[in-house]
């Protein structure tokens, strides 16, 4: 399965986001979708094994329970990818970061104005 594959369930990518928090126990992460998404045990469980089978998460037994926890060589395999197209967006927020810097600069000049007029007697 291709990695976008796995990532484009919004399941699979709400349980990466609790596994970046930390490793968690199968459980926890079982009443925190099931609550949100409303699916089964099963299905988590289901989730949770095409995350493990992709290379997204690890599993490792402690007693009964199953403690999983994210897995970062994907994710940075899709990083990779994505760089090629972070020109597209660097260039906006570039441009975003210069107009507020401008809204900025004219806020001062004008409320620097107005209290110099008001100081005015």
């Amino acid at each position: 399965m291709h990695a976008f594959d796995v990532l484009g369930d919004p399941v699979r990518r709400r349980i990466l986001e609790l596994l970046a928090e930390g490793e968690r126990s199968a459980g926890e992460i079982g009443a925190v979708v099931q609550g949100e998404f409303g699916i089964s045990q099963p299905g988590v469980s289901q989730h949770l094994r095409v995350l493990r089978d992709n290379g997204f998460a690890t599993v490792r037994a402690e007693g009964t329970r199953r403690l999983y926890a994210v897995d970062p060589a994907p994710l940075q395999e899709v990083d990779v990818w994505l760089e090629h197209f972070r020109g597209f967006w660097n260039q906006r927020l570039d441009a975003l970061g210069t107009e507020l810097a401008r809204g900025r600069r004219e806020r001062r000049a004008r409320d620097g104005a107005r209290g110099a007029d008001q100081g005015t007697p």
